[in-house]
């Protein structure tokens, strides 16, 4: 299992390989929400004050994900800083993760010593025998990046089932945020269930690196012991409690991403490609031109996420209406280089 995979983003390689200046790309690879919350200008006093973990943080995250007060809540530096440690807090075992999904999962178990095993989309589709020979099942809800989801209801069977056996059923929500009654924190003080978030989708606040984990207090204060203190900066964690206080914004933007998604859709639709699937954030379409399709747009400074198996593309919502111009254009030309391929023209 290699140490380091390919992510979205990775904006000064693609620079240098397509030789465009950084400020002429529109990078769409993330599904990063391209109109984040605004940071306000922070207090001098921040830069130069440890982080301190009674700042009413952690109050902030427990009513805003709806958090049971008996589970435990771990504001942690993005959820990536949870997914590469929580498999450090178990023996080796069988570990279940989504094909496709965040690679990452399956990296961090692997590394750990844990044997990973794949878990198709249609495997889960069909039913949950698979689920009988894993000690840990990994599950990102929506799936990225298909956009897959699978119900509340299925995923608290999939919990009793693994923690019959002192198992665990860990949830990415990294993407649910907007979705209602999909969330699992409700449930969080369940023994056996973890439940990562993340600010850096929704509120467009990737660079921070801030998240939350959600657990039975003895996952979180095993987790909070290998991170050790002071993993979240100050900044961060002001930042992190206003954006989750600013619920006028929050509603307004997702109006705004429900709409934006339906329109990308639409567009590519038009086009004559098929119907894509995805999430709030970005569209999912499975082309056997994908490859193809994304050096074409990268030769013009969009810069989407191709995937292998099966081919696929990501692409993520522009931020503003020229975005939204220069893509839709984009595409246009995309289109009609691939009609002329067709027609031998």
């Amino acid at each position: 299992m290699s140490t380091t995979l390919a992510h979205g983003g990775r904006l000064i390689e693609a620079a240098r390989r397509w030789g465009i200046p950084l400020d002429h790309w529109l990078d769409l690879s993330t599904g990063i929400n391209r109109r984040g919350w605004k940071v306000p200008p922070l207090p001098d006093h921040l830069w130069r004050l440890l982080p301190e973990e009674d700042d009413g943080l952690g109050l902030v995250l427990r009513d805003w994900s709806r958090a049971p007060g008996s589970a435990g809540c771990l504001p942690v530096p993005g959820s990536q800083a949870a997914i590469q440690t929580l498999p450090l807090l178990r023996s080796p075992c069988r570990v279940g993760v989504p094909e496709p999904g965040f690679s990452e999962h399956a990296r961090c178990w692997a590394l750990a010593g844990h044997e990973v095993v794949p878990v198709t989309l249609d495997q889960i589709r069909e039913g949950d025998g698979w689920l009988r020979s894993l000690d840990v099942m990994v599950w990102i809800n929506p799936n990225n990046p298909t956009g897959m989801i699978v119900g509340r209801n299925r995923l608290l069977d999939w919990h009793a089932a693994l923690v019959e056996r002192d198992g665990w059923l860990v949830v990415d929500e990294a993407f649910a945020t907007g979705y209602q009654g999909l969330s699992m924190v409700p449930m969080a003080s369940a023994p056996g269930l973890v439940v990562l978030h993340s600010l850096g989708k929704f509120f467009g606040l990737a660079g921070v690196r801030a998240g939350a984990v959600y657990a039975e207090p003895a996952i979180t204060d095993a987790l909070a012991a290998r991170l050790g203190p002071w993993s979240l900066s100050s900044p961060a964690r002001y930042i992190m409690a206003r954006a989750l206080k600013d619920t006028i914004w929050q509603q307004k933007t997702l109006e705004r991403l429900r709409s934006d998604s339906d329109r990308l859709d639409q567009s590519i639709q038009s086009l004559g490609l098929p119907a894509t699937t995805g999430t709030l954030l970005y569209r999912y379409l499975v082309h056997p031109d994908a490859a193809a399709m994304a050096d074409f747009l990268a030769g013009r400074g969009v810069l989407v996420r191709h995937f292998d198996n099966p081919q696929a593309l990501r692409i993520g919502l522009p931020g503003d209406e020229f975005e939204w111009e220069r893509l839709e254009r984009t595409l246009q030309h995309l289109m009609n280089v691939v009609d002329q391929r067709r027609t031998g023209c």
